[in-house]
């Protein structure tokens, strides 16, 4: 924790923004330093991803990729999204594209889960369970989703 509370800002801004790029989240997690332990700063970031505005949702997740498929970028993002998309099996590549584009059809953005740790099939029933949300509650069940993932990439970049 100690080389995070006391990076210079302008390094430390990037590397936060491969967390959750959403400008006002970064903000909140470098004005609340110095942190006095993981717990504290997973607290802050909760805290600072709850609420955020649709434009705010929309912008951060048109940073990943498709459940399903590999980010076209290079970086760390892209690095931790492979990582955290490992449970996807290639044999269900087709199945994952359909339901993408099922999923967009229906609400004009991609489907984003906190995908560390679930299989394929359980991203695909997750996806499956969502269809029926209304776009504005959706979009809040994203915004849980993007506070889930920037926790856990909190917790690589610390521990990197």
């Amino acid at each position: 924790m100690e080389s995070f509370n006391s990076a210079p800002e302008a390094e430390l801004r990037p590397l936060l923004t491969e967390c959750l790029a959403v400008p006002r989240w970064v903000d909140a997690i470098v004005a609340g330093r110095p942190y006095a332990s993981m717990d504290a700063l997973l607290a802050a970031s909760h805290v600072a991803a709850q609420g955020l505005s649709d434009e705010e949702v929309l912008g951060a997740i048109a940073g990943h990729p498709r459940i399903g498929e590999r980010q076209k970028t290079g970086g760390v993002s892209a690095k931790w999204s492979r990582s955290e998309q490992s449970g996807v099996d290639s044999s269900q590549a087709d199945r994952l594209a359909a339901a993408n584009a099922a999923y967009e059809d229906r609400f004009g953005h991609i489907y984003l889960v906190c995908a560390t740790g679930l299989s394929g099939a359980e991203m695909l029933d997750n996806l499956s369970s969502r269809m029926d949300n209304p776009p504005d509650v959706e979009l809040r069940v994203v915004n849980d989703e993007l506070a889930k993932i920037a926790a856990l990439r909190l917790q690589k970049l610390i521990g990197s």
